[in-house]
């Protein structure tokens, strides 16, 4: 008997599909949730002064307000606090007024875009927890979940996901052409992550510095990097880190890039193995 595979651990950013990937995922934090919210409160507020505008308008035009008051109060309330949330972000597959404002939307806890039903119950608990207690219950208990989950969130197996993504930074460049000789036996390999992404930063911020800052820089983080560099290339600080970061850029992508093709072998060979089936 072979020693049992070790569990993969997924972390808390992550989801699981049915095929067993892990997926990186970046829910939206509390406060933004929380202004997200407010933005479609405010919106159903707005709707429901309106409608009490048409309302009035309507009594002005001799019509019996008294018998049809109650009614229309009860109707009107269920339309703005459950039939609308519920139709709004079916449609939308999680969207709101407010979640596109900050750029989120809800989807299912696998990641997957949320039905009528997951809709349905965020609303139908939203009236508990958002209208009639002034947002105390949401604001409680999507302060102490993971994933800032309110309890109707909670109930409906859904959480907000972060849809406006960063911009990626632009690419270092390549190689200084004085240093390609340089580049075939350098020793970059002892170079610590962190001191690599300080040189990476300065490299791709670089033309927007001033160039008193911008030498005064490249001199302070070539310093640091120069103990973990093997030759130190006799040229100027700013160059010498352009180089540094190619370099090491350039060895991890060939390293990922033979790591695929290995499973990728590993992959074709047991598919082509020969299997021994018993003979009925």
């Amino acid at each position: 008997m072979g020693t049992p595979a070790p569990a993969a651990q997924i972390a808390q950013d992550e989801i699981l599909t049915g095929e067993a990937v892990a997926l990186d995922v970046q829910p939206v934090g509390f406060f933004m949730r929380a202004l997200g919210t407010l933005i479609d409160v405010i919106a159903s507020i707005a709707l429901v002064i309106l409608f009490i505008i048409v309302f009035a308008w309507i009594g002005g035009n001799g019509v019996d307000l008294l018998s049809i008051g109650t009614i229309v109060t009860i109707s009107t309330m269920v339309l703005i606090t459950i039939v609308i949330p519920t139709a709004i972000e079916t449609a939308t597959r999680g969207r709101s007024l407010g979640k596109l404002a900050v750029g989120s939307r809800i989807v299912r806890a696998d990641g997957g875009a949320i039905g009528f039903r997951h809709a349905f119950i965020r609303a139908l608990v939203g009236v508990l927890e958002i209208w009639f207690t002034m947002g105390a219950i949401a604001g409680v208990v999507g302060a102490f979940t993971p994933r800032a989950q309110r309890l109707g969130d909670l109930l409906a197996g859904t959480y907000a996901e972060r849809t406006r993504a960063p911009k990626l930074p632009w690419p270092a460049g390549g190689i200084p052409p004085a240093l390609t000789e340089w580049a075939r036996t350098a020793d970059v390999a002892r170079l610590p992550d962190r001191v690599a992404r300080r040189a990476g930063q300065f490299v791709r911020s670089a033309d927007k510095l001033l160039p008193h800052a911008r030498a005064r820089a490249a001199t302070t983080i070539a310093a640091e990097v120069r103990p973990f560099v093997s030759p130190v290339p006799e040229v100027d600080p700013e160059t010498f880190l352009r180089a540094v970061v190619a370099v090491r850029r350039d060895r991890e992508y060939a390293a990922l890039e033979l790591q695929s093709q290995r499973v990728s072998g590993l992959l074709v060979g047991v598919s082509d193995t020969p299997r021994d089936f018993p003979q009925r």
